[in-house]
Order: C-alpha cells, then sequence, then structure tokens
C-alpha cells in the first residue's frame, strides 16, 4: 500500500487566529503536493508554555480548533492528525491530538500520556503536570491505508507504549512533539529511529519550526523514519512543508529479513520477574 504524508512544520505565533490561519495554508499546500494524510505539530495554536496553556484551551468536541480541523479534512478531503493543543474537560486540562477522517469524523483522539517533567540544571526546566492532566488511553485509528498509532512528544521516551501499539499491529506512528534546544538535539534523532527500529514501523514526527522570540524554543527537525530505521527527510529549522511517500510493504520486507517479532521471548517478559 502506497499512499502520502504531508508535514507541516509550521511557525507558531501567540495569536491563535493567526495559527489557525498558517495551519491551514500549510496543509492546502500539502494537500496540492499530493498528501493523503495531513499532520501538525505539538500545540500548533498555542505557543509551548504553562502560562499560555490554559487560556488557549478549548472544549475538545466543540471548540474553534477542533472544529476547523474537521471542517479542512472535510474541504481538503484528507485525513488529519492535527498535531497537539490545550484540550479542556471540566476542571482538567489535556494535551491532545484529534484526528479526522476525510468525511470530517473524529476517528481517533490521543491525550499525552506521560508529562514533561524535567529539569536539567541550568539548561532547561519544565512541568507540564502543573497544568496539565495526563491521559490513560492508547491511540489507534484505522483507514483504508493500515493502523496507525499515535503519541505525542514526551511519550517517544517510553519504549512500552509502542510495543504495545506494535502489538496492536500497527504500520506507522505518528508523533506531533516539541523537543527543545538542550533536548532535541541530544535525542530527537535517535528516540524516533530507535522506535521505528525496535517496532519495524515507520515514525512520522512533526515539530513546530524554530522561533528564537518564543519562550519555548522548539528544535524544529520534522522526521520521517523507514521501519529499517533510515532517515526518509527531515527538515531543518524553518517553517516547511514536505510531502513524503510511504510504501508500507517496506515493513513485510524489513520483517522477513529481520524477524524480530518470532525471536521474542514471551516466555520471559514478564514485569515480575524484575527485582
Amino acid at each position: 500500500m502506497m499512499f502520502n504524508i504531508g508535514i507541516c512544520q509550521m511557525k507558531v505565533s501567540d495569536s491563535k487566529l493567526e495559527n489557525l490561519k498558517r495551519a491551514e495554508e500549510l496543509m492546502k499546500e500539502a494537500r496540492k503536493g499530493g498528501a493523503d494524510f495531513l499532520v501538525l505539530p505539538e500545540m500548533f495554536n498555542c505557543p509551548y508554555d504553562n502560562l499560555y496553556f490554559p487560556v488557549f484551551a478549548e472544549e475538545g468536541d466543540t471548540g474553534e480548533t477542533v472544529r476547523f480541523l474537521a471542517e479542512m479534512a472535510v474541504s481538503l478531503q484528507c485525513y488529519v492528525i492535527g498535531g497537539s493543543i490545550p484540550e479542556r474537560d471540566g476542571d482538567r486540562i489535556y494535551n491532545a491530538s484529534f484526528i479526522f477522517d476525510r468525511k470530517g469524523q473524529l476517528i481517533g483522539k490521543h491525550r499525552k500520556l506521560h508529562l514533561f517533567d524535567i529539569d536539567v540544571p541550568g539548561r532547561i526546566t519544565f512541568k507540564e503536570s502543573a497544568v496539565f492532566t495526563p491521559g490513560n488511553d492508547f491511540t489507534v485509528i484505522d483507514s483504508e491505508y493500515g493502523r496507525f498509532g499515535v503519541g505525542i512528544c514526551y511519550d517517544i521516551r517510553f519504549p512500552e507504549y509502542f510495543r504495545l501499539l506494535a502489538d496492536a499491529g500497527i504500520q506507522m506512528l505518528f508523533l506531533p512533539a516539541a523537543f527543545n534546544m538542550v533536548t532535541g538535539p541530544a535525542h530527537w534523532e535517535t528516540l524516533l529511529r530507535a522506535r521505528a527500529i525496535d517496532n519495524q514501523i515507520f515514525v512520522i514526527a512533526v515539530s513546530p519550526a524554530r522561533n528564537p522570540a518564543a519562550s519555548y524554543t522548539a528544535y524544529g527537525h520534522s522526521m520521517a523514519v523507514s521501519p529499517w530505521g533510515d532517515i526518509l527527510w527531515q527538515a531543518d529549522a524553518e517553517e516547511t512543508v514536505k510531502v513524503v511517500g510511504i510504501d508500507l510493504g517496506r515493513i513485510a520486507e524489513v520483517r522477513q529479513n529481520m524477524p524480530l517479532y518470532q525471536h521474542r521471548r514471551r516466555d520471559l517478559y514478564r514485569i515480575e520477574r524484575v527485582e
């Protein structure tokens, strides 16, 4: 099965209206280039900053951004992986990705499972849990092209989640993300290639473009990785759109050449064995 992924590495401002307008422009450009799936970055409608999250937060199913994503899916006749936005649900806020089919039907919602609470002294400190509540659900979406999984940014550091998604039959991972100028150069490429190689799947990771004026500067470098770990394409730091061709037949080839799934020692992989 062959199809195209439209990667939209967009520069995010502190105006929701401007962000939605820019997302629309980039999505149209990617669709014109033949994309069947359009993928936006983490927090594409909102600066990545705890001060902004509550202000930009929307009721998930009725908010302005979710309506925008559904309308874009219909008008462009394309699947839309809506990066992520701050989703308000009662008194809780989630870092959530909304996924739509060509008819504008919501076919998946991923609430970030692992919250980005880190402290690298003198370099970066961030605590998502000061605003966000973690999600609890694994996210798998089905389409005529195949079965795919969704994670958000910091989720990529937890291989257990993606192995369980692979066991559920996913062939590709979509990862809206916003690594920063400390963690990005250190770990971004390595983690994406590792998850692709571990699970013998495609990985599509989409970051905001770099904005040095922002309080949190994204690394950029959106990337598409093959099941063999090859980098099919990688952005630089600037705003860009790229349509990447995907051949799911590559998965069967890789798994035949390197039969990891047949070699797994499920008889030994028990948590209770760890002391």
